[in-house]
């Protein structure tokens, strides 16, 4: 097995950790995935009858617009075709869709937002369970975290937030105390690629699956939540910013169309 020369990662290193040239290769490989997995799944002869038998019908309406039971009959068989069409590609589509939603979830962990830049202040927001106990919670900083101002209470949100700066890159473990309990959440400061969890939550299974990548706080905890206002991540494109996810599913539409017609799979 060759190992690849310090030149050869050196020169791929920027395109390794450019987020758009990330976005852009997995968009790719994504819509092969995609087309190759729905033409596996599905019953191709079946589709390629249901998409000829709706071109028929709407054929059928341009030919005969002024002879209006032809109309009205085409039409009918018009809504049966698209039924029948998309009960045919439901299946295989669940096949694509969960995959790639969860893959989607897993990426937004590092492309979604982008850690926290030295030295720039941040906050960091902990919701209790009643506004009762902000008095007895407290923040235990690491070495390189600092506290910027005074925490903010807020009685009517149950919140007490937090501003603080990162002095050098790293990822750094925060510590709540909320009377005799502790809770920790992990934050990221850098301009590197790096995993983010923007809130940590209690219970909230749903909302965990998709917005935190960090374990559950424990049930018993006096803290419902601790959330970082990591700065979101926009991709540039000729000048404009973008959300990756939006690139991701444009590029990987059109990877997809085109992958469609080279293999001739019917979708």
């Amino acid at each position: 097995m060759t190992v690849a020369s310090p030149r050869v990662l050196a020169a791929l290193m920027p395109f390794l950790t450019s987020p758009l040239m990330i976005v852009v290769v997995l968009s790719i490989v994504i819509g092969l995935l995609m087309v190759v997995l729905f033409g596996y799944t599905s019953d191709q002869k079946a589709i390629g009858v249901a998409k000829d038998q709706l071109k028929a019908y709407l054929l059928a309406v341009r030919l005969f617009r002024d002879q209006l039971p032809v109309v009205m009959g085409s039409y009918g068989k018009i809504l049966r075709g698209t039924g029948r069409y998309l009960k045919l590609a439901f299946k295989p589509l669940l096949y694509v869709i969960i995959p790639i939603t969860l893959l989607i979830v897993q990426l937004d962990r590092y492309l979604g937002a982008t850690p926290v830049p030295a030295n720039a202040p941040f906050l960091l927001t902990a919701q209790t369970t009643g506004s009762d106990s902000l008095n007895d919670v407290n923040l235990e900083l690491p070495i390189g975290i600092s506290m910027t101002a005074p925490p903010l209470h807020i009685s009517a949100d149950k919140e007490i937030v937090w501003r603080l700066a990162g002095a050098q890159d790293g990822r750094y473990v925060l510590k709540i105390h909320a009377g005799d309990q502790v809770a920790t959440k992990v934050v990221c400061v850098g301009n590197d690629l790096a995993r983010t969890s923007t809130v940590r939550l209690r219970g909230q299974f749903w909302s965990r699956m998709f917005y935190s990548a960090e374990p559950a706080l424990p049930d018993g905890s006096l803290i419902n939540s601790i959330a970082v206002n990591y700065p979101e991540r926009e991709i540039e494109i000729a000048g404009y910013g973008i959300n990756w996810i939006w690139l991701f599913f444009i590029l990987s539409m059109i990877a997809g169309f085109i992958f469609k017609e080279l293999l001739g799979i019917q979708i």
